[in-house]
C-alpha cells in the first residue's frame, strides 16, 4: 500500500505524526491476520513533491504492481494530480479533510468535509459569539479557493460578510502586507486556509502585530504540530475543528492515545488529527477489502455505502465513498486544544 504523506515543504510539519499512525495501524492490522491472507506493508511516497512528481511516483508504483492500494495525507493538488493517473485501477483512500465534491472511481475520503466542519462553525461563530464579518487568508490552490467559496456562500445565508480575501503562495513567511489588509478590513475574525509552516508565519506575525487583541481566528486545518511551532504567545483567539483529538475524552480516541505512545513512547511524533487520518485511511481500505473479498474496485464499491466500523474518532459509517463522522469545536489553551462541543 503506497503511503502518500509530506516529507519537505510548508506540509512537512506534519509527516512524522502521519507515519507513525499508520504504521501503527499496518502493525495492528498484520497482527489480526493481515488483509485477505496477506501481510501489509506501507510503501513511503513523498508527498510533499510538485503534485506532477508524486503522481509519476504513485502511477508508476501502480503500473508495476508494487502496490495494490493507495493511501495518505496530502494536499488536494496532489490528489487532483494522482487521482487520474491511477484511474481507479487501485482504491485510493484519500485522508485529509477536503473542499468536497470528489467523485472519480475508487477514490474513498476519510477527512472532514466543509458540510461536517466548516459550515457548523460559521455557524457557531455567528450565534454563540456573534461573529459575522470575516476576512479569508489561504495558500493558493484548490483546497483553500474552493473553502472560501463555500464559506462566503454560506456566510451570504446567515447575514454574514466576506471583508476581504487573499490567497498567497504555498511557502509564504512574509505576512505584513496580508496582516495590513486585515486589520483594514473590519473583520471581527479571519479564516485561515494556510498549510503547516505557512500557517505558523501567519500566527507568529497576527500576535506580533497586536491584532489577536481584537481579532478571532479560526482554521479548519491546524493542530498540535502548528501550535507547538507558533507557540503559546501566538495562539491566543485561535480555533479549529476536527473529527479527532488527543485531549478528546472519549473511551475509543484514549484508547488510541494509550497504544500509541506504548508502542512509539513519549518522544513520539505528536498526535493529532492529521496523523490519525492515516490510521483511518490504512483502516478504512482493510474494512472494504474485507468486507468486499477482494482488492479488485468495483467490488470494494458496490459494498462501500453504509460499511460502518469503530475506530479512534467514534463509530464511523461510508457514505458515498466519504467517512460520516462527529466533529468537534476547540479553542487553542496555550499549546494544547480544549475541546469546547461537538458540532
Amino acid at each position: 500500500m503506497a503511503l502518500v504523506i509530506p516529507l519537505q515543504g510548508p506540509a512537512g510539519i506534519f509527516g512524522p505524526s502521519c507515519e507513525s499512525c499508520a504504521e501503527l495501524a499496518m502493525q495492528e492490522i498484520n497482527a489480526d491476520g493481515g488483509v485477505l491472507g496477506r501481510e501489509l506493508n506501507l510503501v513511503p511516497v513523498d508527498g510533499g513533491r510538485s503534485p506532477a512528481e508524486v503522481a509519476i511516483e504513485v502511477d508508476a508504483l501502480v503500473s508495476a504492481g508494487a502496490v495494490q492500494a493507495v493511501t495518505g495525507w496530502h494536499i488536494s493538488a496532489v490528489r487532483e494530480a494522482v487521482a487520474p493517473r491511477i484511474r481507479g485501477r487501485v482504491p485510493y483512500a484519500y485522508t485529509a479533510l477536503y473542499e468536497g465534491g470528489e467523485q472519480r472511481p475508487g477514490v474513498f475520503l476519510t477527512g472532514e468535509t466543509p458540510d461536517l466542519q466548516l459550515a457548523p462553525t460559521l455557524d457557531w461563530f455567528a450565534s454563540t459569539a456573534g461573529v459575522r464579518r470575516w476576512t479569508i487568508v489561504g495558500d493558493d490552490y484548490v483546497w483553500p479557493r474552493r473553502s472560501a467559496a463555500t464559506a462566503a456562500r454560506h456566510l451570504r445565508r446567515i447575514g454574514g460578510t466576506v471583508c476581504d480575501e487573499m490567497f498567497v503562495p504555498l511557502g509564504t513567511s512574509d505576512f505584513s502586507g496580508v496582516l495590513r489588509r486585515v486589520e483594514a478590513s473590519g473583520c471581527e475574525a479571519v479564516l485561515m486556509l494556510l498549510i503547516g509552516d505557512d500557517a505558523v508565519a501567519f500566527n507568529r506575525a497576527f500576535a506580533a502585530s497586536g491584532l489577536d487583541r481584537d481579532i478571532l481566528r479560526f482554521s479548519s486545518l491546524i493542530e498540535e504540530n502548528v501550535l507547538l511551532a507558533s507557540g503559546s504567545q501566538s495562539t491566543r483567539g485561535l480555533m479549529t475543528s476536527a473529527g479527532y483529538f488527543e485531549d478528546l475524552a472519549t473511551s475509543s480516541g484514549l484508547e488510541f492515545a494509550a497504544t500509541y505512545f506504548r508502542e512509539f513512547g513519549d518522544d513520539a511524533p505528536v498526535l493529532n488529527s492529521l496523523g490519525e487520518s492515516c490510521y483511518e485511511g490504512v483502516r478504512l481500505l482493510t474494512e472494504l477489502m474485507r468486507r468486499a473479498g477482494s482488492m479488485d474496485v468495483p467490488a470494494m464499491m458496490s459494498v462501500a455505502d453504509g460499511l460502518a466500523y469503530e475506530s479512534p474518532r467514534g463509530t464511523v459509517e461510508l457514505r458515498d465513498r466519504h467517512l460520516h463522522q462527529q466533529v468537534f469545536l476547540a479553542v487553542a489553551d496555550g499549546l494544547t486544544w480544549d475541546v469546547v462541543q461537538q458540532l
